[in-house]
Formats: C-alpha cells, structure tokens, sequence
C-alpha cells in the first residue's frame, strides 16, 4: 500500500496534504478527478491518494474505523466471511463510487473489502468528511441516498438467502446481471467464474457449476471461460 504524492523529509505535513489536495492526477499522470461528479470530486480532493495492489484487503469486517474511501480507479468487491472460511460477497464498488460510510457513526466496519484489481483510493477521515459536510451540507442527501441504496441491497441479500433456494438465488443473481447490459445487446456476462456466483448465492462452487451445466444443457445460457450468455428468459423454476 503506498501513499501517493510523498513529500521529502523537509516537508511539512500541513504542505504535503496541501500538495495531495492539489493534485488531479495519479503517479503515472492519469486524470482521476474529472470523471467524478462534482459533488463527490470536491469530496475526493480532501482526500489522501494512496494506490493499492490486487487482493489487498482495505477494510475488514468487525474492526473498528472511520475513513471513507472514494475509488479513483479498479473496483472492490465488499464481502463476509465465517469461521470456516465460507465467504459471502455482497457486491461491487466501481470506480467513481465510494464506500466506508457505514462506519461513520464510531461503529465496527459492517463488511471487509478487498481490491479485485490495482486500484487507487482518494482516503478521508471522519474529520474530513465533517468539514466537507459543512461547507457543502447538500452532499448530506447524497450520503443518505447511498446508505440507503446499500441497506436496500443488504435487505435484498438476506430476504433471498432466507426464501430461496440455491437455484432461485442463481436466476435472481443472473436476472440482476442482465439488467446491467444495455438494452438491446447481447446479454454476455463477462469477468464472472462459478466461484463469483458460489460467493454471491452462498453455495459451494461445485452446486453452481452443477446447476449451470443444468441451464446450458437446457439451452437457456452458454458457458464460456469467465463469461456466461443469456440465450433466453430462464425458468424461476426447476
């Protein structure tokens, strides 16, 4: 994990924040910044920029903090695991979104994180985010509207893990995917392997692999190498 943007040792701290909030670009000369809605590009410029390798874990579940990540660049899947190593992945963060929020009222971290590729972070305490709010208190709602939105989806998570079966949770997991391919396009689900989908129904692989073969026989998806096709409206029941 490394900080970008160090200063050398003659630098102040108050010079050296003062140089990250400045700054609009990553180490390689990349604009970050722009991209971002205005409302979440002023918030991401009170950060520290820091760059994080794939697989590193940036939050874990039950630990206790108060920084707000804002993802510049990659994306993170949010997760939760048991003692016997069973994982659960609640979602994707892409970049242009933020996350952490939940911890901002002193409470333990409700998710771990982990990169799923290179990403780089713009990282703000609870502080910073408190004086954001106060100079622009409008960004409020929009922090409302998120923890919202994340509730909503975790309500969502543990009504299918409580009503449906593994085979419901696949088809409700799938019919969610497609609806993020545009409308008129193939429905192609890329960058997605058995063991994704185990984690995000809470199944073993070898069930999804199963269930999934089932579908293809049936002709109702095509299975290729991390990429799965929707051929037709799949049965809610089988």
């Amino acid at each position: 994990m490394v900080s970008a943007g160090n200063s050398g040792p003659a630098a102040s701290p108050a010079r050296a924040r003062l140089r990250l909030i400045m700054s609009t670009s990553s180490p390689s000369g990349e604009d970050l910044y722009t991209p971002l809605v205005p409302e979440l590009r002023s918030l991401a410029q009170r950060g520290v920029q820091r760059t994080y390798r794939k697989n590193a874990v940036l939050i874990n579940e039950g630990e206790a903090g108060d920084s707000l990540f804002v993802l510049l660049k990659g994306s993170v899947k949010v997760f939760a695991m048991d003692e016997s190593g069973r994982e659960i992945t609640y979602g994707t963060v892409h970049a242009g979104d933020y996350f952490g929020e939940m911890s901002l009222d002193g409470g333990p971290r409700s998710a771990s994180v982990m990169t799923l590729e290179p990403c780089i972070c713009a990282v703000l305490s609870r502080t910073d985010v408190s004086e954001h709010l106060a100079k622009e208190p409008e960004f409020a709602i929009n922090l409302v509207v998120q923890v919202i939105r994340r509730a909503r989806s975790a309500t969502e998570t543990a009504r299918n893990m409580a009503l449906l079966d593994v085979y419901g949770r696949l088809i409700s997991l799938l019919e969610e995917r497609r609806s993020e391919v545009p409308e008129g396009s193939p429905a192609v689900l890329e960058s997605i392997t058995h063991q994704d989908i185990a984690n995000r129904v809470g199944a073993s692989r070898e069930m999804v692999s199963r269930l999934l073969k089932d579908l293809e026989k049936g002709g109702y998806i095509e299975l290729g190498i991390r990429r799965i096709t929707l051929l037709k409206k799949l049965p809610s029941r089988w």
